[in-house]
């Protein structure tokens, strides 16, 4: 699995934090962390929550990145953009236990956790807690399990209805304010793992078409 790491503006100070926390539990289960920032608060390129949801969205519909790991001050932000496009089921994640009926229950591919919101002393325990739970097995198998059934089809009845009510990506993209995406796709080492993973040849294009490339 290759997971995505996002920060956005306002908590790029704990990039650092989150990303030791994230690979420290999933690097030995043989996972692949791309960080794609904000390394810092003084980085060039500053994402906003929205842009969070743009390049989440990019990342996940193209198949760079099979999860992403992402969050704000409240994590409720982040959460609702990363929500606002297709390919996307994003869950607000503040603990071990969200994280993984969120993982058993819906079965999703992104979370976005409050940065600042309750991130006190013990703030980086609870990341490697959180993400402990998030990856500790197959997601998706309902909890409890006699409940696998049930979940199963709900999830699969919400995909069905993502599909209609969605729009392809490359449209959406292409019809947003063209700086706002720019912005979303300009961190320090976007090309460098975007490029190399991306499976999507149509978003691809559009990615270049969009940064000039």
């Amino acid at each position: 699995m290759r997971i995505a790491l996002i920060n956005e503006n306002s908590q790029a100070a704990k990039n650092a934090v989150i990303e030791n926390a994230l690979k420290k539990v999933v690097e030995p289960m043989g996972f692949t962390v791309d960080n794609y920032g904000m390394y810092t608060p003084e980085d060039e390129a500053q994402l906003t929550y929205v842009q969070i949801g743009i390049l989440a969205a990019v990342l996940l519909n193209s198949g760079a990145a099979d999860y992403v790991i992402t969050g704000c001050g409240t994590g409720e932000g982040a959460m609702l953009a990363c929500n606002s496009f297709p390919g996307v089921i994003c869950g607000h994640v503040e603990d071990a236990l969200d994280a993984y009926t969120f993982a058993q229950i819906n079965d999703g591919n992104a979370i976005s956790i409050p940065f600042a919101k309750g991130f006190g002393w013990g703030g980086d325990l609870n990341l490697e807690y959180i993400f402990e739970k998030l990856f500790c097995e197959e997601s998706g198998q309902g909890y409890p399990r006699e409940r696998a059934v049930p979940e199963k089809r709900n999830k699969q009845i919400l995909d069905q209805v993502k599909a209609v009510t969605y729009r392809d990506l490359c449209s959406i993209l292409k019809e947003l304010d063209r700086e706002l995406v720019r912005g979303a796709l300009s961190g320090a080492h976007f090309q460098e793992y975007f490029f190399a993973n991306c499976k999507c040849g149509d978003i691809l294009a559009c990615v270049k078409e969009i940064l000039g490339e």
